[in-house]
């Protein structure tokens, strides 16, 4: 199973012949933001789910009580990068509303179930990221 790094590599080598596809039919895209310190690109392997046209990702770092690098790069600066398969293209990212996250939170679950359990790990609401095509 490929992860971190590796699977970073993999992915771009092979345009998501390996690497799309991880756990147990679950899909992965890249998402490459700027670090909001260091101005250098950075790129995360996401478990996403594609709705209306956009581009979900949650940012649940497992459950930890802080949030993931790429969610506070984002938030610093919401446009990057996504690669699905071998079409990268630009997006703009921006956090579910409360209206919103029910219905996104349920897609989600449906796709990868230990979201609620890494939300019953911490105090910090997880937020489902939208990516909007830019």
């Amino acid at each position: 199973m490929l992860f971190g790094q590796e699977h970073i590599d993999r992915y771009i080598e092979t345009d998501g012949a390996e690497g799309y596809e991880w756990q147990n039919g679950t899909t992965i895209l890249l998402l490459t933001t700027k670090g909001h310190r260091s101005g250098q690109e950075r790129v995360a392997p996401l478990i996403f789910r594609e709705h209306d046209g956009d581009y979900l990702v949650v940012a649940s770092k497992g459950g930890a009580p802080e949030p993931p690098a790429w969610f506070v790069n984002l938030e610093a600066d919401p446009t990057a990068t996504v690669q699905v398969w071998g079409e990268r293209f630009g997006v703009r990212a921006r956090v579910a509303t409360p209206e919103e996250k029910p219905e996104l939170w349920k897609i989600m679950t449906e796709h990868w179930p230990a979201y609620d359990e890494y939300q019953r790990k911490t105090e910090r609401p997880i937020p489902v990221v939208v990516l909007e095509r830019a």
